[in-house]
């Protein structure tokens, strides 16, 4: 279930020339057999767990995973019994480091969104061992108001750009009553260009608190064994 407003802001996506010929694209796709990731019913799980009026962080992602069983709507997320991919695995890494919590066995952040942190992939949908396959396609106009909408509505959110990709959403951003921060991508390739020893946690929290805002628990509860193997 969608809050107010997130349902009011897609009911005019919806209606755009852009949206309904980037649906025609998709169904066109599946039609040929395409398996396309994340099933449909989670195309906007983020914008479900994460209310518009509760968002106090954003992490950008660019598109979802691309195997069987990964995405499930939340930006570097996968869900339970699935392996921590590579980024996620450097994500908890900085997080150690950081904050000096312990890395899960398992990357479900649905815990993260629930305290109003919106995993926002820029581009919603992508083919199976197809990375980047839905890119330039319609969803980047559908993810741009998103985040406009946020910088217009929120009072006071916390920004983290990981990767050149996610940074070049920055002039969409007030940083006079918005915290933007900007390091390299968490990814194998980079993280170890400025993403390690960057302390986005601390510093949300920091900024967040200095606000008057709840700070975020990035403690990952544990997750049953049932869970994690099915």
């Amino acid at each position: 279930m969608l809050s107010k407003g997130w349902q009011q802001l897609l009911n005019e996506i919806v209606h755009t020339s852009n949206y309904q010929s980037l649906m025609a694209y998709l169904d066109e796709k599946a039609a040929k057999g395409l398996k396309i990731y994340p099933p449909k019913d989670q195309w906007f799980r983020a914008l479900e767990l994460t209310p518009l009026e509760s968002t106090r962080v954003v992490i950008l992602g660019q598109d979802p995973y691309h195997q069987p069983g990964q995405a499930h709507g939340l930006s570097f997320s996968v869900l339970p019994g699935v392996p921590v991919p590579p980024s996620l695995r450097n994500i908890y890494k900085e997080l150690k480091s950081d904050l000096g919590i312990v890395s899960p066995e398992h990357g479900f952040l649905e815990a993260w969104a629930e305290q109003g942190v919106l995993l926002l992939n820029a581009v919603l949908t992508v083919e199976e061992s197809n990375a980047n396959a839905h890119q330039g396609k319609g969803w980047e106009s559908v993810t741009d108001r998103i985040i406009q909408q946020v910088n217009q509505c929120s009072t006071g959110t916390v920004f983290i750009l990981w990767g050149s990709y996610a940074q070049k959403k920055v002039s969409m951003i007030d940083q006079t009553k918005h915290l933007v921060i900007q390091s390299p991508h968490p990814s194998p390739l980079s993280a170890h260009r400025g993403f390690f020893g960057s302390q986005p946690f601390s510093k949300a929290n920091a900024w967040l608190s200095e606000k008057g805002y709840p700070k975020i628990n990035w403690d990952l509860p544990v997750i049953g064994q049932a869970d994690l193997f099915g």
